[in-house]
């Protein structure tokens, strides 16, 4: 196995690009009953990129233009089934994995790409490399951060028997709004709740939901983020999507991912992992990478779960800057340079 640090150049820090708006965006219809909110942005010559946010239920945002070079990449947003301003606002009905990663390659039709790169963080690790498996013709390369593999333990690890002693003052206060015979599984309680007849249950569920997330996604506690979570229109829709999602295990096998690890062959990966990520603990970003070949894996020592981390932020923007460095805008790999 390759160094574990760094494959060929490392990768140097740097920060976000300017606030960029947005070419275009529109609604795309993707068939029963929903329709995603799309966005293209920067260069409509550049090397295509797809933004694959978290969640499950996050949407996208200004920042999520921003790790990109516009003047290199035609970045492209979406909020997936449900999300941000996809409609129907948080729909379950018709929303799973497998729909989502064929919506994606709807708009990789509707907006006439050949490859693309994916770029995705926690949840979006996951969607991306189940993308990447489907369609690995499509993929031109993959820039991962916060890996989430959706095996047994990485899910009993931040909502049964990990983060909560890690964090178990964060965990006591998620418990207390179920009673104590049903706090074995949480996402299932809480989904009952978010999805019943008081909508003030469910309100306050959607809140606590989003709040332990915020709670455990960084280094240093972060009093912005944690509010910019438990926003109400914000937690409901994440909270909604992700107990969705989360009571059917994602709508995968467990170990789906790595036991098709093969079909990741050719392509190049960049995978970025706080050292301290209390919600997808790091064991999964080594599991990756040993079995993905193509792959390289950075640590970043000084962070946790969020992309909004400064050590995190700025790696994966250099990972964006050094990718380009190595890609034709038409798709094609350049020999490796430092970008």
């Amino acid at each position: 196995m390759d160094a574990i640090l760094r494959t060929g150049t490392p990768i140097a820090m740097t920060d976000l690009y300017p606030p960029l708006e947005p070419n275009g965006n529109e609604w795309l219809d993707v068939g029963e009953g929903h329709e995603v909110y799309l966005e293209d942005c920067g260069n409509p010559d550049g090397i295509p990129v797809l933004f694959v946010h978290g969640g499950p239920g996050s949407g996208c945002g200004p920042m999520s233009r921003r790790y990109f070079d516009p003047k290199r990449y035609r970045i492209v947003l979406f909020d997936q089934r449900g999300a941000g301003r996809s409609r129907p606002h948080a729909g379950i009905a018709h929303n799973d994995t497998g729909r989502l990663v064929d919506d994606m390659e709807r708009i990789r039709l509707h907006l006439g790409i050949d490859r693309w790169v994916l770029f995705g963080g926690s949840w979006g690790s996951t969607l991306a490399l189940v993308y990447a498996q489907t369609y690995p013709r499509h993929c031109l390369a993959l820039i991962l951060r916060g890996i989430f593999l959706n095996r047994p333990q990485d899910f009993d690890w931040f909502y049964r028997d990990g983060t909560r002693r890690v964090f178990p003052d964060y965990w006591n206060d998620l418990a207390a709004l179920v009673p104590e015979a049903e706090r074995d599984d949480l996402a299932l309680a809480y989904y009952h709740r978010i999805n019943g007849d008081d909508a003030e249950l469910a309100r306050r569920a959607a809140t606590e939901w989003a709040r332990y997330e915020g709670r455990c996604a960084t280094l240093h506690p972060d009093p912005t983020l944690v509010n910019s979570f438990i926003d109400p229109h914000a937690a409901w829709h994440f909270a909604r999507i992700c107990t969705h999602y989360f009571v059917n295990r994602l709508f995968m096998a467990p170990n789906q991912i790595l036991d098709a690890a093969d079909k990741l062959k050719g392509i190049p990966g960049i995978i970025v992992h706080g050292r301290y990520d209390m919600i997808c603990v790091p064991d999964q970003a080594l599991a990756l990478h040993h079995a993905w070949p193509d792959s390289e894996l950075h640590w970043v020592d000084d962070a946790g779960h969020s992309a909004t981390e400064p050590g995190t932020r700025k790696a994966l923007v250099a990972a964006t800057r050094r990718l380009a460095g190595r890609l034709r805008s038409g798709g094609g790999l350049l020999p490796a340079e430092d970008g």
